[in-house]
């Protein structure tokens, strides 16, 4: 049996490269990522504005279907310390690939080898390469302003640095009433099934270090990934602390959000994850 997880609430203040291309095929191991293209050897300078960024090497994956109008203000509010930044946009077809190429030269693209957001999360982890992996939204409901926060949580000791909605300085304009205690119920169970305390589990606002990827790196298709990945971190005895996280509404578009059929996936999740050996 694993030891039970320490969750902690972690407080905070708040040169061009060569474009390459990142393809996955099979199963999700690193031997599958071909490169496309030889990343420069010079890495892409910026004056020094947090030196919390500068501490390691900080990987973004963003997985992007058809994001193409939210992309200008995700991009415009990344921290320029950032050392890739990795899209997967799946089969988008409204230019989400090329504008994003224009907003971040250097921009790393993958290819995802199934459907859904978990698979794209897993394949754009698989492929990175920083000391830091930071999974962030692209249709502008989690603030790349906040990256720091995660950060440093995790130079403080943190193996997975989780955002909360739901302890002092977080918050969210979107979450439902009916999301918000599903929410509550779910992190109950979770909670008491692997000793965690969790006070947020279906937020997908997280960073971890590169070595945790073989302990929570997802094998599901949709929005229960962020659960998933959760439950995994318990399962291993991972430190994880929890920082404050404000969740904005999606600036452009139609969320893909459904309260019932989603958190029936999850309560799946939950159970599967509990019988797996």
């Amino acid at each position: 049996m694993s030891q039970a997880p320490h969750v902690a609430q972690f407080r905070l203040p708040p040169a061009n490269q060569n474009d390459t291309t990142r393809h996955l095929s099979g199963d999700l191991n690193l031997d599958d990522i071909e490169i496309q293209a030889v990343r420069d050897p010079l890495e892409r300078f910026h004056p020094v504005q947090n030196p919390i960024l500068s501490a390691a090497r900080i990987s973004v994956v963003i997985p992007a279907l058809n994001e193409a109008d939210n992309l200008e203000h995700v991009f415009e509010r990344m921290p320029r310390e950032i050392y890739e930044v990795i899209l997967v946009a799946g089969d988008s077809t409204d230019g989400t690939v090329e504008l994003a190429k224009q907003l971040w030269p250097g921009l790393i693209t993958v290819r995802q080898t199934a459907k859904g957001k978990g698979n794209a999360l897993a394949c754009g982890f698989w492929a990175a390469s920083g000391d830091i992996i930071v999974m962030l939204d692209a249709d502008g409901s989690t603030d790349p302003a906040e990256i720091p926060r995660f950060i440093g949580a995790l130079l403080a000791g943190a193996d997975f640095a989780k955002g909360s909605r739901f302890i002092a300085g977080g918050g969210s304009a979107d979450i439902t009433r009916l999301r918000r205690i599903g929410n509550w119920g779910l992190s109950k169970v979770v909670n008491q099934l692997w000793g965690g305390q969790y006070s947020d589990l279906c937020y997908g606002y997280n960073a971890f270090w590169r070595r945790c990827l073989p302990f929570v790196t997802p094998d599901c298709e949709g929005f229960e990934v962020e659960t998933l990945m959760n439950i995994r971190a318990a399962r291993a005895g991972l430190q994880v602390h929890e920082v404050p996280s404000y969740e904005h509404d999606r600036r452009h578009g139609t969320s893909n959000l459904n309260a019932r059929r989603d958190g029936a996936r999850v309560l799946r999740t939950i159970i599967s994850e509990r019988v797996r050996p």
